[in-house]
């Protein structure tokens, strides 16, 4: 493996990925399963699919997966099972699961039958329990409707009967007296329906009767108050109950089918008082009887759902490690013999002698006669790119992975993140006290990470808890950066010290720097407080922060050319150096560079120079006198110098580097049928530089093009990347201004009515409106801004991120994934 060349850069497990070989192992077929579960507990190895050529299905452990994907299918309904009966697993601390799988098997399918049995039964029982309801109230309903009918009809009988009386007594007999018979074969029967008929149906519903019988029908309804429950659907529902009397078959038949279109249920009826209440009786006891009958069946399944759910989260992580098991077992080759297989893989260096163990462990556990074989390959291939993290680093390194993964040994940008992401995130949001608040909430995540890490949260929260770290860092540098701002909710403190200034007369109430002296030494450490609340403050912190915008933004584009310097002497590429490195650097800091030189001189020099106008005149009119814009002897022949090394520093860049790439390829191939032998050194000899001159062809046009597409980019880009860094400034700028806002407008305004009710009503408007706008909207910006200046600015001067991650196969996560 090449070394790290020079002494410019950090260690190799800081910033660059372990060193990664191929190996291949040779299990026997009867030590293979315990082989895999070993390697997937050490999680060291990501092991590559031999079997592309197959479908699923043909491959050796087909019918094993499907065994496993039966019982997850179990699982995931004794999962549902429990969740509607409120029953939860329960939580498995066990690192080793200890139970024969077949064993699993065959108890999830006794389980199943058992629960699906119950479950049928239940639900058997509870449809006629729901039937019976709703019988029970036809019967209550429809009673009442037969019971007024028959007290209707005694009563105008008894009027009739009374009226016949009083006629005999007035007239001893009639003067007419018809004798009126009636034929029995003429009379009509009418019959009647009952039954339940959904509320928001009912109009529809007596409406079609009356169509689809002319008129020809009675029906009555009745409103029931409280839902039902729907004995074939399962689920509440208002409804009506009806009575439809009807004379003759044909009519009975359309009333039946236009019930079962509309979802009426039918229910038996009898027009004998003495049978209602024998039928009301009866539906009565068996309620009772089923009510009983349900309740100990619900017993019974939450007894066995809570059986289940002892051993659920165990079962679970044995079936998702044998799924995974088997899932790998695929990816081995089967040797021609039937009694081996064959897997290749990716693994850090370092773990070659934890392999070897594993290996050996399994062979001896499995009583198997011989052993596994354990070689490293020698291979051209772009190994995944691996760098150990800890809870403190993941965050940083998942930052700078959503961008791209750094391809095999490139510097990786994590090391210095970790640094540069929250201070640039501090110099937008810049307060001390808007930074205590964010730390007190970090805290709170830090210090019950072990609780919280155990718990499922909710998007939101996930996403600030695995941040957390991160969002520490950000907090300290901003209380950082605000002691520096001298800005605590936006209001100035002298901690260190008193002002340096005191007024000198009466006039200095107006606020201007024209009554200010100054008495003492330089404020210690940051912003004078006078500062704050004067008419200059705007221009003197404006000018602050814009400067010191730019020279952060130069020093990070500095640091990202020197990290691609770092890279082109790792890969031992001169001609990176040269005609990349070299160049950019003297163009970079030629120009932006200067200036910023000439912001620290003045600074120290206290000139009033015009910096715009000596760097826009150094290229419009170089030859000019500088005048009251000098700041140091021989600044005119120094900018002239620069001006001379950025200007050729472009043509640097593009022009030599695809003549020499194309003479390096020629000579690489002129007269060779053979390439040399390289160094029999077995780790890997990657060419990770990229370039078409690791390719036999080499198309010069291409290069060429690429070289001058590179260029443009940087030289255009030095200038848009410098003017982004101005964010610092807008950022920091809008952020004391809101917070400004908020402590004058609202608290002190509050505060000036002198009333306690508007006191307490400005405080709470002035807390809502610090934690939403300023600790979680502008939060959230400046984040973003930050991770943009990394991404953009920083990382395009030498981070291809054209890698892909190293994912060995381990059991750590089973737990915690979805199915």
């Amino acid at each position: 493996m090449a070394e790290i060349g020079g002494g410019c850069c950090p260690p190799m497990d800081l910033m660059r990925s372990e060193p990664m070989q191929l190996v291949q192992v040779i299990v026997p077929m009867e030590s293979a399963h315990l082989t895999v579960s070993y390697l997937g507990d050490l999680g060291l190895v990501q092991f590559k699919g031999l079997n592309s050529d197959k479908s699923p299905f043909q491959r050796t452990y087909a019918a094993q997966i499907k065994r496993c994907g039966e019982m997850a299918r179990k699982l995931r309904f004794f999962k549902d099972q429990m969740s509607k009966a409120g029953v939860s697993p329960k939580e498995f601390l066990g690192k080793d699961v200890d139970i024969d799988f077949d064993d699993v098997e065959v108890k999830l399918g006794e389980l199943e039958a058992e629960l699906s049995e119950i479950n049928a039964n239940n639900d058997k029982l509870q449809r006629s329990y729901n039937e019976l309801m709703e019988y029970k109230l036809v019967l209550e309903k429809a009673g009442e409707f037969f019971a007024s009918a028959h007290r209707s009809a005694t009563a105008q009988q008894s009027e009739i009967e009374s009226q016949q009386q009083v006629g005999e007594d007035a007239l001893e007999a009639p003067l007419l007296q018809e004798e009126k018979s009636v034929d029995p074969t003429k009379q009509v029967k009418l019959g009647f329906l009952t039954g339940l008929v959904p509320r928001e149906k009912s109009m529809v519903f007596e409406r079609i009767l009356f169509r689809a019988t002319r008129g020809n029908i009675f029906i009555r309804q009745s409103v029931i108050e409280e839902s039902v429950v729907d004995p074939n659907s399962g689920e509440k529902a208002e409804k009506n109950v009806f009575v439809v009397f009807y004379s003759g078959e044909r009519a009975k038949s359309k009333i039946l089918k236009i019930c079962e279109a509309f979802g009426a249920n039918r229910y038996p009826f009898s027009e004998e008082l003495s049978k209602q209440a024998q039928m009301m009786t009866e539906v009565t006891g068996r309620l009772a009887e089923l009510k009983t009958t349900i309740s100990a069946g619900l017993d019974h399944r939450k007894i066995l759902l809570e059986t289940i759910g002892d051993k659920f989260e165990q079962w679970n992580l044995k079936v998702r490690k044998e799924k995974a098991i088997y899932h790998t077992l695929n990816m081995l080759s089967l040797d021609v013999t039937k009694k081996c297989l064959v897997g290749e893989g990716w693994s850090p260096v370092f773990a070659t002698p934890e392999i070897q163990k594993a290996l050996q462990r399994a062979a001896v556990d499995s009583n198997s006669q011989v052993g596994s074989i354990f070689q490293v390959l020698r291979t051209k291939e772009m190994p995944p790119t691996f760098f150990r993290t800890n809870k403190f680093t993941t965050a940083f390194q998942e930052i700078v992975d959503a961008y791209g993964v750094a391809k095999y040994q490139e510097a990786n940008p994590t090391v210095f993140t970790i640094v540069t992401f929250p201070f640039l995130f501090a110099v937008m949001f810049g307060d001390w006290g808007h930074g205590i608040c964010l730390l007190i909430a970090t805290m709170y995540l830090v210090l019950r990470e072990k609780k919280l890490s155990s718990q499922k949260l909710g998007d939101i929260m996930e996403m600030a808890f695995g941040g957390r770290y991160v969002i520490l860092m950000m907090s300290l540098f901003s209380i950082y950066t605000g002691l520096i701002y001298n800005e605590f909710f936006s209001i100035p403190f002298p901690l260190f010290a008193p002002s340096a200034y005191e007024c000198r007369d009466a006039s200095c109430s107006e606020a201007t720097t024209i009554g200010l002296i100054k008495t003492r030494d330089t404020y210690p450490f940051g912003v004078d407080p006078v500062w704050h609340g004067t008419r200059s403050e705007l221009p003197f912190l404006n000018s602050l922060k814009m400067k010191m915008s730019i020279l952060l933004g130069v020093a990070q584009m500095n640091l990202g050319i020197i990290m691609s310097f770092c890279n082109a002497k790792f890969f031992k590429s001169a001609v990176n150096i040269w005609f990349q490195f070299v160049p950019q650097m003297i163009f970079l800091n030629c120009l932006f560079g200067y200036l910023s030189a000439l912001i620290i001189i003045k600074w120290c020099t206290g000139s009033q120079a015009d910096l715009y106008h000596v760097m826009i005149y150094m290229f419009l009119s170089p030859m000019e006198d500088l005048g009251e814009n000098q700041l140091f002897p021989h600044q005119k022949t120094v900018q002239l110098t620069f001006l001379f090394l950025a200007l050729i520093s472009v043509p640097w860049m593009l022009l030599p580097k695809p003549f020499i790439l194309k003479k390096q390829h020629e000579a690489r191939h002129q007269g060779q049928s053979y390439a040399q032998l390289g160094e029999t050194d077995e780790s890997l000899q990657v060419e990770t530089n990229g370039g078409p001159h690791g390719h036999e062809e080499f198309e010069f046009s291409e290069i060429f093009v690429h070289q001058l597409i590179h260029t443009i980019e940087f030289v255009l880009g030095a200038v848009s990347n410098t003017a982004s860094y101005l964010r610092l400034w807008a950022l920091s700028l809008a952020h004391s201004e809101l917070s400004s806002v908020f402590y004058e407008k609202v608290l002190l305004m509050a505060w000036g009515f002198n009333n306690f009710l508007i006191l307490i009503v400005g405080i709470l408007v002035f807390i809502f409106a610090t934690v939403g706008v300023l600790l979680v909207m502008e939060t959230l910006s400046a984040f973003l801004h930050a991770l943009r200046l990394h991404w953009v600015e920083y990382q395009n001067k030498f981070y291809e991120g054209d890698g892909y991650k190293f994912a060995p196969f381990t059991f750590t996560l089973l737990g915690n994934e979805d199915e």
